[in-house]
């Protein structure tokens, strides 16, 4: 699919893989608008990449549609990366025999699984409307980021693993329902991505290098790059669909 001329949504687009995804995708011709609830850092990707952005909490349906609203302003919809995310560690029993909070539980899910289905059912409808690009009637592509911990859950993250399970269980059908209107769907699983959330100087090296040691090859962290060059060929190649793909360096999470 040629995104030349297209608006795309990356929701997470202000940093980290969203924003790498933008601009990747934005270097393909593509318009993006970002979404994401830091304003000042998102306005400045937008404007940086001809954009636009739209504050937005992606459980809110008011503030998708908005979103959805602004792309099609923009140029036909033919994308959206669901990169939005969360994590939050806590074991299901806690040494002092407390029970994982079950809000802090529903909220991982809301954002990451509930966030993501809210973003795709608007934005696909939003595609569902327009001219097909083709004569196989494509109008759209979605790729959804989940994780390794989908399958390599480590302890701690019951919520999170349980979040990105979900999304990776969701793409098969969901991509089963858009065939009849010509959307494709997709999944990346990161492995682990060197992002700003590891900080900076000496310690926070030594933290990275001691992560990529479960790396198999090459050994170190992914760059937010990588993951974007996939997700912009599950959106461009016309023959990828209903897929979750591992982009992980071969890693395979050990328990902790």
């Amino acid at each position: 699919m040629d995104l030349n001329g297209t608006s795309v949504i990356i929701t997470g687009g202000a940093s980290g893989i969203g924003e790498a995804s933008a601009r990747h995708l934005a270097a393909l011709g593509a318009r993006p608008v970002i979404c994401d609830l830091n304003e000042e850092r998102g306005n400045s990707v937008a404007a940086d990449l001809s954009g636009a952005f739209v504050k937005t909490d992606v459980t809110n349906e008011e503030q998708v549609q908005a979103a959805v609203e602004a792309a099609v302003a923009l140029a036909p919809l033919r994308g959206l990366v669901n990169a939005a995310g969360l994590g939050s560690a806590s074991r299901t029993v806690d040494r002092e025999g407390n029970p994982f909070p079950l809000a802090q539980f529903e909220f991982v899910i809301r954002v990451n699984l509930i966030g993501s289905f809210n973003c795709l059912r608007l934005a696909a409808a939003a595609m569902s409307k327009q001219d097909p690009v083709d004569s196989d009637g494509q109008r759209g592509a979605v790729v959804n980021l989940a994780s390794v911990a989908a399958f390599d859950g480590q302890i701690g993250q019951a919520a999170y693993s349980a979040s990105k399970g979900g999304v990776v269980g969701m793409t098969l059908p969901i991509a089963r329902d858009l065939a009849a209107v010509g959307i494709r769907v997709n999944t990346v699983a990161p492995g682990l991505v060197d992002t700003p959330i590891y900080g900076e100087g000496e310690g926070s090296e030594q933290f990275k290098a001691n992560l990529a040691r479960n790396v198999l090859f090459p050994k170190r962290l992914g760059y937010a790059t990588e993951l974007a060059s996939m997700v912009s060929e599950l959106i461009t190649n016309d023959y990828m669909n209903g897929e979750t793909l591992r982009v992980d360096g071969g890693i395979r999470m050990p328990p902790k």
